[in-house]
Formats: structure tokens, sequence, C-alpha cells
């Protein structure tokens, strides 16, 4: 039993017997009886694992939350237990009846992070706090740690953590048994704007490097399409090898001398040896090959017997004789062409040590192609279980469970290529995990976590390592992260024609409009990396603004004013009067628009809708001298208001109101030089002419 502490203002909420997980599924061996599920009481330890299923890629850590070091406190540990508890189980019947309605969580790993929080809190109030226990704080005292951690250059998503978990607790102030300052330390302030986050448009996560992207994909589809059949093969004629094996060695000179008679057995060396004088015999191999378990390679490897000495002899004459090979577990293997142009097997010598090392690398390379091509994120992938493979709306697709942003671990469905199919095969295949896909090769590891980034990194490395063999590109080095494939293959998709509504399906985002919304934008958004691989960067920029023009007049959105967005406007009618013939999709209109000649040059105050070889009515060049070699309009002669090939947009609009203000007020003030004055006129005369513009258009 615990023993109340004097601080305690009464008795906690909670008995000490209550269960920490309660209301949610538990796993099969937590309901058995005498399984053990964390309890309030438990001032040491609340390990879920066993009790509440754990996600693929989290490690057995992630489901522990450990009352260590400041914890140990009886104070911060009641207080730090019972905000979790509170916290962890929204719809007790306590908490319902006070009416406190906090953020809830159902994963272990919220718990450990506020944990965290008061565990650190703690050490700064026996440090630099006004009190070692928060009895006699004030709300400025929270404020005081989290100005403490901003000095200390801790970045913002770290801080507001530290403020999410002090608003909690000034939440759950009346539910607490122990004293906390009453009252939001923030009032009226969410945790970001706290914390000083800001978030704009642009996603900030990088795209894979094109220089790493295209060799890693290219050598991960090598990998599962040439060089798997190899190692699967070898995989399985090991199994065959160790299933046939025999305990005892009687007989064993009479099945070497066998085994020899046939020519088309040879001796198995190791291939780093291969070339040498003398190739060092695989030992083990070999016993497995006449049909022995491998502990007893002794009986034809060993110098002690006579017995054993003339069986070594006989083995090492075939080897001087040149009856060796490095590919006894797979025959012939496929052949690529080098860089230095030769031709040759794509591995020295697959064996059993080396066919662990490739059945890793394979599992490896699946995982690129799936992260890298199918927009999964890294704990979708984790999920995937055997025979994920399946027809959703009559294309073949990946069944697997979202994590991120859900309670409930839903079924969703991303649909995929041919080439996944394959490496989603080759995957189950060399998995030793009854259920998972993506698993430790080990069979002894089967309950160990894999790791996205380590996998990546892995792969990379082992395909560098065996250039000389496979023949393939190098792969720089490079930072690489599985959350940057997602966002690379959604700018690489966005490139062609009706693909930014699919973009839209797989990252599961909701539209605005008839495409995608402003983040799977950002997701999509052309990277400088990549504009020598998919045409002017500009070019992309342009066709994508012209594109939501097109957008928005179909909509029955304003797009423009004057004679230059009259002719854009004619133009993207026909293209959809083109499209409706044709029961078109966005597809057709996208593939119209790219081939439709729309000239639109964007600018900060017009957009210029001339055609830069035939730049008819452009008003910047009428009696203008052209510069040698240039080609269309004259930005610095533009005039908006007076030639036909202006196109004023609704962006525009503030720009030349405001300056129309501004010029008034300089006309106006009596202190304004005459010049000053001049130039001021001719500006409102030119503003005037594009606000006249647009009223009549309007």
């Amino acid at each position: 039993m615990i023993l109340p502490l004097p601080q305690q203002r009464r008795p906690s909420l909670f008995r000490d017997d209550e269960p920490v997980a309660q209301g949610r599924s538990l796993l099969p061996e937590a309901r058995e009886p005498g399984a053990y599920v964390p309890r309030f009481g438990d001032t040491g330890l609340w390990n879920f694992n066993g009790v509440l299923k754990r996600p693929a890629n989290a490690n057995a850590s992630d489901w522990k939350v450990n009352f260590s070091l400041e914890l140990q406190d009886p104070y911060w540990n009641l207080l730090t237990r019972e905000l979790m508890m509170i916290i962890f189980n929204q719809h007790h019947p306590a908490v319902l009846k006070l009416g406190i309605v906090l953020d809830g969580t159902t994963s272990p790993r919220t718990l450990i992070r506020i944990a965290s929080c008061l565990r650190t809190t703690a050490r700064w109030a026996q440090e630099e706090g006004p009190s070692t226990s928060p009895d006699e704080w004030t709300t400025e005292d929270p404020r005081q740690r989290i100005a403490s951690l901003t000095t200390d250059g801790l970045s913002p998503d770290t801080i507001r953590n530290y403020v999410t978990c002090f608003k909690s607790l000034a939440a759950a102030e009346p539910l607490l048994s122990l004293p906390w300052p009453a009252g939001d330390p923030w009032p009226g302030q969410s945790a970001r704007r706290v914390a000083e986050i800001t978030r704009g448009r642009t996603i900030a996560t990088p795209t894979v490097p094109p220089t790493t992207w295209f060799p890693l994909i290219r050598a991960a589809w090598a990998y599962i399409h040439d060089f798997a059949p190899d190692v699967l093969r070898a995989d399985r004629r090991l199994h065959e090898l160790r299933s046939a094996t025999r305990l005892s060695v009687r007989g064993i000179d009479e099945r070497i001398e066998e085994w020899l008679s046939d020519p088309q057995n040879k001796i198995p060396v190791h291939a780093a040896s291969a070339e040498d004088q003398v190739p060092q015999v695989q030992w083990k191999l070999l016993t497995l090959l006449l049909g022995y378990e491998p502990d007893a390679h002794g009986a034809i490897s060993s110098l002690t017997c006579p017995a054993r000495v003339r069986r070594r002899t006989l083995i090492l004459d075939a080897v001087a004789a040149g009856r060796t090979t490095t590919h006894a577990l797979t025959g012939e293997l496929a052949q690529v062409v080098r860089s230095d142009g030769s031709t040759g097997p794509w591995h020295p010598g697959i064996d059993q040590r080396t066919l662990f090392d490739v059945k890793t690398a394979l599992r490896d390379a699946a995982f690129c192609l799936v992260v890298g091509l199918s927009m999964m994120r890294d704990s979708e992938i984790h999920e995937i279980m055997r025979d994920p493979v399946v027809e959703h709306y009559s294309t073949s697709a990946i069944a697997s469970t979202k994590i991120k942003g859900t309670t409930n671990r839903p079924g969703k469905h991303w649909w995929i290529a041919e080439p996944l199919v394959e490496a989603l095969a080759v995957a189950e295949a060399v998995s030793q995990h009854p259920e998972r896909v993506f698993s430790p090769v080990h069979a002894s590891k089967l309950d160990g976590t894999l790791d996205g980034v380590d996998m990546l990194v892995a792969f990379m490395a082992f395909v560098n390592s065996g250039r000389t063999w496979t023949g393939l590109d190098e792969i720089p080095t490079a930072y690489v992260r599985p959350h940057m494939f997602r966002r690379t293959m959604a700018m690489l998709t966005d490139q062609f024609p009706g693909s930014e509504i699919a973009t839209g399906i797989q990252l599961k985002h909701l539209a605005k409009r008839a495409l995608a919304n402003a983040s799977t934008r950002g997701y999509a958004a052309s990277d400088a990396e990549w504009a020598k691989y998919l045409g002017d960067a500009l070019d992309n920029v342009k066709f994508r603004k012209i594109k939501d023009l097109y957008e928005r007049h179909t909509a029955g959105e304003e797009i423009g004013f004057g004679p230059g967005a009259e002719r854009v406007k004619d133009a993207f009618d026909q293209i959809d009067a083109t499209v409706k013939a044709r029961n078109g999709d966005a597809r057709t209109a996208d593939t119209l628009l790219r081939t439709t000649r729309i000239h639109i040059r964007f600018g900060m105050l017009n957009n210029c809708t001339a055609d830069h070889t035939n730049p008819v009515g452009a008003v910047c060049l009428e009696n203008a001298i052209i510069p040698e070699g240039h080609t269309g309009p004259l930005d610095e002669r533009c005039r908006p208001d007076r030639c036909a090939n202006s196109m004023i947009g609704p962006e525009h609009l503030p720009i030349y109101d405001s300056h129309q203000r501004t010029q008034l007020q300089l006309i106006n003030n009596p202190s304004t030089p005459g010049c000053r004055r001049d130039l001021a006129e001719r500006e409102l005369d030119i503003t005037r002419g594009v606000l006249k513009m647009v009223g009549e258009a309007q």
C-alpha cells in the first residue's frame, strides 16, 4: 500500500490496483488468467508489452513507461501517474463525473513523452526552480520553465510538448490529489503559438536527391528482379541439404569416394581464395553436400587421425586438380555487364554466411522499392502482413494498416505497380516471421523491430561494396529517410497529367477543389535538384499556374481583366468544350493545356499574354530599340493600361488600389515638389487606366 503524502489535498481518484489500460482492446495473452496489466499503484514501471498491440516499427522500449531518476520522488511520481491515468482513460467514471475533458491518447509513447517532460521539470525544480515540489508554485513557474527551455535552445516542437503537458496539468488540476497551480499559464494561446511554431504552405520534408534516387531504385530493382532468383535458389538448396543430413558418420569413406566419382561434383571453396594457388575449402559446406551435419566437418578436415588425414588428402587432391567452385549452393549465377565492360556473375559466391547477407539485402531492396514507389509511410510498410497484394477497384493494391493520426488502426489500400508486387513476394519469401513481411531475416530474432532508416542505409552500403561484381551504379551518400521518398514520389507523379488526383488519394488528404489541397500541393511542389530531370523548373511552375487559372475559370471564378484575359478565357472555354465533347476528365484537360499555345508571362503588376515569337500589339515594342538577340516583349516598358496583351489578375488589384491612394496623397500634399507631383500624376493616370479597364470588364 502506498502511503499518502503530506501535501495531498484528498485521496487519489484511482485505486492502487486499478489497471492503467481501461476500456480498450487487450492482447489475448493479457486477457488470460494470471496475466499482469500495469496498475496505477506501480511506481517504478508501466510495461505495456504483451498488453496493448505495439506497432511493427516500434521497439519494446517504446511500450515501457519508466518512473526513474527524479520521478522516484513521491510527489512527482504520484503527480505524473495521475496525469497519465487521466489522459490515458478519458472515459473513466471519476473523470467523466467531474467533466474534465483532455486530449487523450492511445499510445504509451505519449505517456513516455509526458513522463520525460515532468522528469526534466523536476530536475529543473531541484536545480533552479523556486521549490522542489509544485505545491508552492504559481502559474508563473511553468512559464519560467518554458523560458529556460527556450534559452537552452530546444526545438519549438519539443517546447510545444512541454507547453501541452503544463496546459494538461492546469486543466486536470481539479482531478489531482496534489497541488498544482490552478489556471492556464497561457490563457487564450495554443501550445503551438506559445512555442512559436510557424507552419507555412511549404512542406519542410526534403526530396531524395535525384543523384541518389535513381541509382538506389535501379539497384533495388536489380536485386529483386535479377538477383533474387539466385538467392532464393541457394536458400532452398541449403534447406534441402540440412533436411537430409545424418548424425552418424559411419560409411563416410565410401560416401566420399562415391561423391568424388561424379565429375559434376566440385569442392566448395571460399570465394576470397578462389584465385589463390591453393584455395581454401569450405569444410562445413562440403560436409553438408556429403549429407552429414556441419558439426561433423572434423571427420574430413582434421589432421589428428590417419583415416581423417586420408579423407582430407582425397579432397585436397581434387582441389589441386581444379575441381572447385564458389557456387555450390546456386549453380551458375545471373550474368551482368560490369563497369569495365566485362561480363560475369553478379556475386563471387554465395555460401551459408553470405546467404544471410544477401537475403538481408533482398529484404532491404524490397523495402526501398515499396517506400520509394508506393507513397506509404514507414509505419504502414512495417504493418504489411503476409499475402498483402489484393485487388482494390480492379487494380493491384497493398492492404495494410494506417497508424498515423488514428486510434482504431483502420485497414487501408495503396495502389501499386507490378514491380512492387514482385518486391513484396521476395520480401515475403525471405521473411522468417509468421505474419509480417518485413522482419529480421535471422530466425532467432523474430520479435525484433526493424528500422526503416537502417534498412535504407544498409542497402546503399551493401550495393556500393559489391559494385565490382554487380556492375551497378554507385549510390552517392546522402541524408535519406523513409518519409522523404513519399515527398519525392508526390513531386514526381505531379509532373504527369491527371496524376495530381492520384496523389491526393494516395496521400489520404481531402480535396478543396476537384484536385489536391494545399498540403498535397506542397508535397508535389517541384524541387530544384530535380529540374534537370523533369524539364525546366520555370516551365513546371508556369504550367501549374496556368492549370490553376483553368480550374478557377471552369469553377466560375474570375481569373483576370483586360483584352489579354479575354483571349485566355476564350482558350480555356475551347478546351473545356473539347473536354466535354470527348467525355474527358482531368487527364484530357491537362493534355490539352499542355498542347494548346497559351502564352502567359506572370508578373507582379500584370500578366503578359503576348506570343514571344510574334508579339503583335505589344505597346512595349512601339518605337523601341530592340537589344540584339532579344525576343519577346520588353518588361521594363510595359504599359498595363494600354497594351492589348495585358491581363490584370485579381491578385494585382490590391497593388493598384494601394498605389492609387499613395499617388493621391503625394499630389494633395502641398510640400511635394513639382517634379515629383508630375510623376505622381502620370503614375495616377496609368493606375486609373488599369482600374477603369477592370471596372468596364466587371
